[in-house]
């Protein structure tokens, strides 16, 4: 007890404490020790009682002292209630003050709450997908798995052979569990609704290595995966009403039955943000093809491993899979040359999202200082015209930081208004922030304003606000009584060059804004005129997948998407109607090896290659340059006939005619001939370039060689933005089963390639602009209370015989001094900060002369309008009024 009283004692204040704390531990030792003769319990309460009459009394003495000094004077009243007091008044004085002045105030939490707004809303995304802790337990030793290998057939990362999850399962001490995974679309069937939805494939211990546990039923065991399925938490409330009762059912899942064992939390969407179920990925020693490629892993480090010793012993236990699994081709190409990558999981789920949310936030970030150096102006010039307030006040008694916080009382009302108006802004505005934001960042749909961005919002405005106000705030308490007489006279001089200091300090930071959306916007012009091989105007594009008893193989299937095609060309304004495997621009072709004839196996080419049926190239856009395409045989006659892009007949054939010759698949024995050559397309983005591919027809060799069971139909019609109801009319009729799934126009899908660099361009463009109004404003106001305070010197000059162009020219080139500083400056720090664009930049260098020479000379004609605004007005003050009203 006595070191529960001293603790209680030292809570005290100093004074206090000396005077009573010694006859205080007696009394409550003396009463404790009374109460435990009546037992433990009593003695127990006791203490309890004394503690808590201990810490309330010293609490009491802190906020209203009752102890004074010998000489029976209080000491300086310093308690809380005496701050909050003052502070209370501070305020008081403060609100009058500014509502004497609503439209400084007014300007003030306007300016201030756009830029803080700016930043809410960028920081509310940035906490959602950078910040905010992944969802998994032990993030940290959580890794992203991946390949390279330099100077082979693939030219960046892939996934891992199969047959390593085997190996590093078996043999691996630095990653405690190897997960795979895999996602792509599939049809979903749960009742009457069916749709075609994005599934994932994934291995047992997928989410154990997560760290996961499902809030419904239970995981899958590695000898029982086949048929089972885990569902999203969104899709068991949107479908299944979260009825807890849905476990053990079996719904179609991917075009099969499967049973659901699981549901898992909300906040769970990995590998993919859109994916509403997991499936098994079987990997079984005795299932497995050595030598493919192309899945996803997930590691767990064993408790003290680091990423680079993963790194290493998974290379290394890579290279041994000859070893255990036979040598092969594939093995032979790749692993002289092979690298496993290991990197942290929240790195590489972050990693598309971080360059242009940094980006974006660190524009805000410019544009919330210039908001500082323009409030900072706005105070520094409201406290100069209010100098002989300041000196009344320093002579009736006033102190130094008594006139401070009067000052920063006014800075804080300012702040917490513009904090305020802030929230509001960032509320309305998040939603269309939202709606133009690229898709596929995980975790971005779930972006709301919570509690911490409000925090961070409030935070950024009083933080600004008092950076803005510190100086002005400074400069007013340095007025002392003896300026009262000349107090009007002197402010043309003193302080000017702290605010053209800010002046100059706010168009570099505009100008680095405007270099940077520059570039963008020089980028996004190029990308827009980038030839991708194909049209995209009057097309539209869908598919569909009919689950059909008699639909069983090649030509059966082709024979469906044939007939299909034929009603879909009767519609009003269809001109033409094409099949193809993977449409450009919505999803990505398969690659493999092609040997041509007398080169010997291995010695192949990887190519892309994806399947195509008659009139594609013709719907599509695509020109031909040799030979014909497919026709009606070609689909459905099992003719061997394939057609092969410019590109890849130059890798094949490089200096002979490709028509009639014959090449292969290296994983089949049987021979293709070449039947016509077209132009070489962009598949999936348009920063790439465009692709070798060959086109493989609608069914192979032999009715099961390969099944194109939901190809993208691809219609040339006027009617593309509204056609879509009528083909789902036909659908229902003739495949009720089958949902159709991705419809869109081309039109579409080039604006959501494109939508990357366009909502980073229009993004930071909308702040640049902000922030050169801002800075324009901030000039003309400066210069014009510049020129109000100088009428009467003004008002001299003109009566002494100097013309108003003078006078005019005169306060320009105040301006444009200020502007060419801030120019100078801020082209050495776009110089520094424009490389951070990096990829985000397309055919423009960071340091293009044409974006900066242009952005220096917009500065400079803004720059010039806004100091001639005032010097105008200047130079037609009437000399007389002027010395009138001076005199």
């Amino acid at each position: 007890m006595d070191f529960v009283v001293r603790f209680c004692l030292a809570l005290f204040p100093p004074a206090f404490r000396r005077e009573f704390g010694t006859s205080i531990h007696t009394m409550v030792h003396d009463e404790v020790a009374a109460a435990r003769r009546h037992g433990r319990a009593a003695g127990a309460v006791a203490r309890l009682r004394a503690t808590a009459d201990l810490l309330t009394a010293a609490a009491a003495e802190w906020w209203r002292p009752t102890w004074y000094d010998g000489a029976g004077k209080p000491p300086a009243r310093r308690d809380v209630m005496h701050l909050l007091e003052q502070a209370w008044r501070d305020m008081k004085q403060a609100t009058r003050s500014l509502r004497r002045t609503p439209g400084f105030t007014g300007i003030a939490i306007v300016t201030l709450a756009l830029a803080v707004g700016a930043a809410t809303m960028v920081f509310a995304v940035v906490d959602t997908v950078l910040l905010r802790p992944l969802p998994f337990a032990q993030t940290d030793r959580l890794m992203y798995v991946a390949a390279t290998a330099p100077g082979s057939e693939f030219d960046g990362e892939f996934g891992l052979f199969d047959e390593s999850f085997i190996q590093v399962r078996d043999r691996s001490k630095t990653v405690q569990s190897l997960a795979f995974f895999q996602s792509g679309t599939g049809t979903v069937r749960i009742g009457e609704r069916v749709e075609r939805l994005r599934v994932a494939a994934v291995t047992w211990n997928f989410f154990e290595t997560l760290g996961l546990r499902p809030i419904v039923g239970h995981l899958p065991d590695a000898d029982d995966t086949k048929g089972k399925a885990l569902l999203t938490y969104a899709i068991w409330k949107d479908w299944l009403g979260g009825d807890p009762n849905v476990i053990g059912r079996t719904y179609i899942i991917d075009g099969g039955p499967c049973e659901i064992i699981g549901v898992m939390g909300p906040d769970i969407r990995f590998p993919n943000d859109g994916v509403v179920a997991w499936l098994p990925y079987d990997i079984r020693p005795g299932d497995v093809h050595p030598g493919e490629t192309g899945a996803g892993a997930v590691a767990r480090l064993a408790p003290g491993a680091t990423a680079g010793a993963a790194a290493l012993e998974l290379t290394n236990l890579t290279r041994q899979l000859p070893d255990r699994f036979g040598a092969n081709a594939a093995y032979d190409r790749l692993l002289p040359r092979l690298q496993v990558l290991v990197r942290p999981l929240a790195e590489e789920i972050a990693g598309p999202a971080w360059r242009p949310l940094g980006v974006l936030f660190g524009a805000t970030l410019i544009l919330l200082a210039i908001a500082c150096a323009n409030i900072g102006n706005l105070f520094a010039v409201r406290s100069e015209s209010r100098r002989h307030e300041w000196a009344v006040r320093q002579a009736i008694g006033a102190r130094r930081g008594q006139i401070v916080r009067a000052h920063l009382a006014e800075v804080l009302i300012v702040g917490a208004g513009a904090g305020a108006l802030a929230v509001g802004f960032a509320l309305v505005s998040l939603p269309v922030f939202l709606s133009l934001a690229p898709t596929g960042v995980m975790r971005l749909s779930s972006t709301t304003i919570g509690p911490r961005v409000v925090l961070f919002t409030f935070v950024a405005a009083l933080v600004a606000a008092v950076a803005a106000g510190l100086i002005p705030a400074w400069r007013a308490s340095s007025v002392r009584a003896g300026d009262m007489r000349d107090a009007s006279r002197s402010v043309t001089r003193r302080g000017r060059w702290g605010r053209d200091a800010l002046l100059a300090g706010q168009t570099a930071l505009a100008l680095v804004l405007l270099v940077g959306s520059g570039l963008l916007l020089r980028s996004y012009a190029r990308l827009s005129h980038v030839d991708p091989g194909y049209r995209i105007d009057d097309r539209f594009t869908f598919q569909i997948a009919p689950n059909q008893p008699h639909l069983t193989d090649g030509p059966s299937l082709a024979q469906f998407w044939l007939d299909f095609a034929d009603r879909l060309r009767a519609l009003p304004g269809v001109e033409s109607v094409g099949i193809v495997e993977n449409v450009p621009l919505d999803e990505g072709t398969s690659s493999d090896r092609f040997l041509v004839e007398g080169t010997a196996p291995g010695a192949g080419v990887r190519l892309n290659y994806t399947f195509a049926g008659p009139s594609y190239y013709e719907t599509a856009g695509i020109r031909v340059f040799a030979g014909r395409t497919f026709t009606r045989q070609d689909a459905v006659g099992m003719t061997g006939n394939v057609i092969i892009s410019r590109r890849a007949a130059q890798l094949l054939w490089p200096d002979a005619d490709p028509i009639g010759r014959r090449l292969r698949l290296e994983r089949f024995d049987t021979w293709e001939t070449v039947i016509g050559v077209v132009d070489d397309v962009i598949q999936e983005n348009w920063r790439q370039p465009k692709q070798a591919t060959v086109y493989l027809p609608m069914t192979g060799h032999t009715p099961k060689q390969w099944r194109l069971s939901s190809p993208a139909y691809v219609v040339k019609t006027t009617r593309a933005d509204s056609i879509a109801a009528d083909i789902r009319a036909i659908v229902r009729s003739v495949a009720p089963e089958a949902p159709m799934y991705r419809a869109y126009t081309m039109s579409f899908l080039a604006a959501r390639q494109m939508r990357d660099l366009s909502f980073t361009m229009l993004t930071l463009g909308l702040v640049s602009v902000l922030a050169l109004v801002l800075g324009a404003i901030g000039l003309y106001g400066s210069l014009s209370y510049a020129v109000s305070q100088r009428t009467r010197e003004i008002g001299v000059r003109l009566a002494l015989g100097a013309q108003p162009s003078a006078v005019r020219r005169m306060v320009v080139r105040d301006g444009a001094r200020i502007v060419a500083a801030g120019i100078a400056v801020g082209v050495g720090a776009a110089l520094v900060a424009a490389p951070a664009l990096g990829r985000l930049l397309f055919g423009v260098p960071p340091l293009d002369t044409l974006t900066f020479a242009g952005v220096a000379g917009t500065m400079t004609a803004v720059g010039l309008l806004a100091s001639y605004l005032p010097a105008r007005r200047a130079s037609g003050v009437d000399p007389i009024v002027s010395l009138r009203s001076e005199g």
